[in-house]
């Protein structure tokens, strides 16, 4: 099979011939429709960050297909089934799954990190993990559940707190933040988005932002959120970039009695004034991908039309300009959302 291969930082991805797996016991060969280009490759890729695995190793964790192959045991699908594969696999025994909080898993494995991802034309994984996607979802924007709408989706409905009616902040409207915008939203929440680039917020109002600012624009973000919300600043705020500046920015915006939601990746410390924290009862927690329990009505919704995939998917590659996709990515161009390579 054909696989862009990664063989170490600061190099572009190699398309190369790979012998095609087997399925083993519990296991399926998934044929690969399309896989979700994320920052999170560009880590490894530019910034050097180790991947679990040493290369080389196929990158790729976002990704939807078909059964091409069963394992022996395998009863819950059949080949032709279209499938999607979340980015994370859980063990399923340790404190934390046992405790309900599989996506902090002591032992997760990651598609495309502890083991070959999905830039490829066929991926391995275990039934167990794989999720029925259905008809009304196309098959390739649908790849993007994976993780850039589950993420957002298990922050903003899990994590947060948010309920109808409750006002929110939506601190960067990349591929992450704009699902968090659109499912806050269809949630019946007051979403605010704030980032940049103008067209990134014109795509935000789209996906039911209440009101935008752009950051660049202003002199006083708190301030003028709070103008947005009777005085009292949001009820949540997410930060969806991974930069410490942008996360104690987001902080600055909530309410007395408000939580900051951290879900971009930053491995730089942030400061924030402890005494708000303690004499405002604020709350700043993490959130992390998303638990196996919280896809099935994450599908449903995007079966529904209340997440919108499609529209989700500005850029589409073939795998043999894999290299062009992360260089749209690196290049912060405004038109994309989010972009999928097709094997």
């Amino acid at each position: 099979m054909r696989a862009a291969v990664f063989h170490g930082p600061n190099q572009p991805l190699r398309l190369e011939d790979v012998p095609t797996p087997e399925p083993g016991p519990g296991q399926i060969l998934v044929r690969v429709a399309a896989c979700g280009v994320c920052h999170t490759d560009l880590h490894y890729i530019d910034h050097g960050v180790p991947t679990a695995k040493k290369p080389p190793l196929i990158l790729g964790h976002e990704a939807s297909g078909t059964v091409a192959k069963l394992g022996d045991g395998v009863q819950s699908f059949r080949e032709g089934d279209r499938v999607l594969l979340p980015a994370v696999l859980s063990c399923g025994t340790c404190f934390f799954c046992r405790t309900g909080r599989e996506n902090i898993c002591q032992s997760m494995v990651m598609f495309g990190n502890n083991i070959d991802g999905a830039y490829a034309e066929y991926l391995l994984a275990p039934a167990k993990d794989a999720f029925p996607l259905p008809e009304e979802v196309p098959l390739v924007e649908g790849a993007i559940i994976a993780d850039a709408t589950s993420t957002p989706y298990f922050a903003v409905t899990r994590r947060s707190g948010l309920r109808p009616g409750d006002s929110c902040l939506v601190m960067g409207c990349g591929g992450v933040g704009m699902n968090a915008v659109q499912i806050a939203a269809s949630m019946g929440c007051k979403v605010i988005a704030v980032d940049v680039l103008d067209r990134k917020l014109e795509y935000a109002r789209s996906f039911g932002a209440f009101a935008v600012i752009n950051a660049k624009q202003t002199q006083n973000l708190a301030k003028d959120v709070r103008k947005l919300t009777g005085g009292l600043g949001v009820d949540v705020a997410f930060e969806c970039i991974g930069n410490p500046a942008t996360m104690e920015a987001a902080f600055g915006t909530i309410r007395k009695g408000g939580r900051l939601v951290v879900v971009g990746y930053s491995d730089k410390p942030m400061s924030l004034p402890v005494m708000k924290i303690m004499y405002f009862e604020q709350e700043v927690i993490g959130s992390l991908g998303c638990r196996p329990v919280d896809y099935p009505p994450l599908i449903e919704m995007a079966r529904m039309g209340k997440v919108r995939v499609q529209e989700m998917v500005t850029h589409r590659f073939p795998l043999a300009e894999i290299n062009k996709a992360f260089d749209l990515l690196r290049s912060g161009d405004p038109s994309c959302l989010r972009a999928v390579v097709i094997p």
